[in-house]
């Protein structure tokens, strides 16, 4: 079982949409959630969180993956590369060169390492729009992974995740629900047993056009222009914050099944 358990990456992993105000950032997440029940299986387990919101890949790299070599892990989870596809333009198949590299890098230390497919938004008009790209990104995951010996948690496949009830109002960030879905397919991926129980959607309720239509342009009011404010001015939702975790600490079990 694992003793030194190290996450990597952006928003995704940070926790962001999964509000706790008493914890570091004021999130918890997927990742949090793993580290608790990792610590209910295996005692004195330390956990590092490095992910940061609004990182590109390269920076995910280039600030991360050394600290988390250091740390001598024996799991790392690892995802990038969210941000980059919502660019305007990238380039994916240099994106992903350098995330092979760091992949290897993170596999030589000998430590598990975990990487996400990126998820299918079909159901939503905006990120639709992407789906080209993110199925690009996720064929070059897979062959990293099967390169170097990494787990995938196919994210793509997860149908769940095309409800728009496991995202936050900002539609790019899983809300609680989502985090704990995560989790558990996380934990699935390691073999690891777990009590954590996703909560039941049941049926989606209809919403007619119009109030589809209010509900998008509440979004692009409150949230997408915002989001190109910030580009535009070259701004991050993570300028000024620190990892919540920056280095291996031990873990405060919660409460189970959450």
């Amino acid at each position: 079982m694992f003793c030194r358990f190290v996450a990597l990456g952006d928003s995704f992993t940070e926790g962001v949409g999964d509000d706790a105000p008493s914890s570091p950032n004021a999130v918890r997440g997927w990742a949090d959630r793993v580290a608790e029940q990792l610590a209910r299986a295996r005692d004195g387990l330390r956990y590092a969180n490095l992910a940061i919101r609004g990182r590109l890949l390269h920076q995910v790299l280039a600030e991360q993956v050394e600290p988390a070599v250091e740390m001598k892990p024996d799991l790392v989870t690892l995802y990038a590369g969210g941000n980059d596809l919502m660019r305007p333009t990238v380039d994916i198949d240099a994106l992903c060169g350098d995330y092979d590299v760091a992949v290897e890098r993170l596999a030589a230390t000998g430590a598990t390492v975990v990487l996400f497919t990126g998820v299918d938004g079909v159901e939503d008009p905006v990120f639709r729009r992407m789906r080209g790209r993110t199925a690009v990104y996720n064929e070059h995951v897979r062959l990293i992974a099967a390169r170097h010996g990494a787990r995938v948690v196919d994210l793509w496949a997860m149908r769940a995740l095309r409800d728009r009830r496991l995202w936050s109002a900002d539609r790019i960030h899983l809300n609680s629900d989502g985090h704990v879905l995560v989790a558990a397919a996380v934990l699935d991926t390691l073999g690891v047993e777990h009590d954590i129980s996703p909560t039941p959607l049941g049926e989606a309720v209809v919403v007619s056009r119009a109030q589809r239509r209010a509900q998008n342009l509440r979004w692009a009011r409150e949230h997408a222009l915002p989001w190109i404010g910030r580009r535009l001015r070259g701004e991050s939702s993570g300028d000024g914050l620190r990892p919540k975790r920056p280095e291996l600490a031990p873990v405060v079990v919660e409460g189970s099944g959450r």
